[in-house]
């Protein structure tokens, strides 16, 4: 599990992660090994970065709020865009592409992203390829599918939206590390202050969601963070506030298309292609020598 759902962003200490970016390409690539519960600081970079979480879970959060990034997924990351990552429970593998401002992209907020099976066979070629690449050859061309596959991919809802006012926020902090708790929007006013109407106007206008969406919204990366620490259903819907494991894999369905088991079989599936193939291609070595 990821420690908080959402830590805040301390904008007065934010770091420069820049090193390795001025080579002279419009995108380029670094890959790092992360151990499980690791964060780290708020930090920006000049150029827009695509954050691939090929194996384990990660979040990243900003001041807007936070975008979950379970394997095989990414999250998109404007430029000059200050946010944190929390690292869950196992270790990652984060793949991580550097993108020029004048390149086309997926727009100007943060945003989680589906990588396809041609998406995720790309970023692997890619980071093969030597960093000062041949624009004009087979590199160069493959860099360019690369940005165009990335500028169409697909935009999950995996974000959860954090509102300013002081009321509605204290009501979404405690919310987004309890996302069990079953409470009313009319038991909630009588705690924060505010008028039942005052307190949905404010969900509405600070995250574009009702209250009860945005608390399903909440539930579901939660469980998403618990499912990736390989957690049963039965106990991922008891422990985010579901009364029933049928009612939490039908939200699961209605919101991200598939079922819980289709979801994290989509995401392990391609790993264990790599090790079966793997060890396919060591057993026919073995048989040369």
């Amino acid at each position: 599990m990821i420690p908080s759902v959402r830590e805040p962003v301390e904008t007065s200490t934010i770091e420069r992660h820049d090193t390795g970016h001025d080579v002279p390409r419009a995108v380029i690539l670094q890959t790092r090994r992360y151990a499980a519960g690791t964060q780290i600081p708020t930090h920006v970079h000049a150029r827009a970065q695509l954050v691939f979480a090929e194996e384990g879970v990660m979040r990243v959060s900003t001041v807007d709020g936070s975008w979950v990034v379970p394997s095989q997924r990414a999250v998109w990351v404007p430029p000059e865009t200050p946010h944190t990552i929390l690292i869950g429970s196992r270790p990652l593998l984060m793949r991580s592409l550097y993108i020029k401002q004048s390149v086309k992209s997926l727009g100007p907020r943060c945003c989680t992203v589906n990588v396809s099976e041609l998406l995720r066979a790309l970023i692997l070629q890619f980071s093969r390829i030597p960093e000062v690449f041949d624009e004009r050859g087979p590199d160069g061309r493959l860099a360019q599918v690369l940005l165009d596959q990335i500028s169409s991919s697909q935009v999950t809802p995996l974000h959860l939206p954090m509102g300013r006012d002081a009321r509605a926020r204290k009501i979404m902090d405690f919310l987004a590390k309890h996302p069990e708790d079953t409470r009313t929007i009319e038991e909630w006013s009588s705690e924060v202050g505010g008028s039942p109407k005052t307190l949905t106007r404010l969900f509405l206008k600070e995250t574009r969601m009702g209250f009860r969406e945005w608390r399903q919204r909440a539930r579901l990366l939660r469980a998403l963070e618990y499912l990736a620490g390989g957690r049963s259903v039965h106990a991922v819907a008891n422990d985010v506030g579901y009364e029933s494991p049928s009612a939490f894999i039908t939200m699961f369905t209605k919101t991200l298309g598939m079922t819980p088991a289709e979801y994290f079989r989509d995401t392990t599936e391609p790993r264990r292609r790599n090790i079966l193939k793997s060890r396919h291609s060591g057993s026919k070595a073995k048989q040369v020598r």
